[in-house]
């Protein structure tokens, strides 16, 4: 079982930046994405990457966040600038696809983003 730790959340102004990072608890290749859940809202995808570093983005976030891996430190990040109230939620970090979804999540960061 691979435990995933994520940091970095906290609360900044509108047009500001944060980093979130997730940290498994070991050593992973497979696929690692990062998604968001606002009050009220399901939870959406953020940003993914693959094993290759290939990446995906939603609209929404594409040209102002950036996803990343870096393999010798086992850290999987997500840069967020120009940020804006509506992303304002807490993030999750995943990773390993299988048939039925992801198979291991993090417990969650809160971003809070005031206008």
């Amino acid at each position: 079982q691979v435990q995933l730790a994520e940091s970095g959340g906290g609360s900044v102004q509108a047009g500001g930046s944060l980093k979130l990072s997730c940290q498994p608890s070991s050593f992973i290749s497979c696929k690692m994405g990062w998604y968001r859940q606002a009050p009220g809202k399901e939870r959406e995808l953020v940003s993914t990457i693959g094993a290759a570093g290939d990446t995906k983005y939603a609209d929404s976030v594409k040209g102002r966040f950036t996803i990343s891996r870096d393999y010798d430190r086992r850290t999987l990040y997500l840069q967020m600038n120009s940020l804006k109230s509506e992303d304002t939620a807490v993030y999750y970090c995943a990773a390993c696809m299988v048939a039925s979804g992801y198979k291991y999540w993090g417990q969650g960061t809160q971003v809070t983003v005031s206008s």
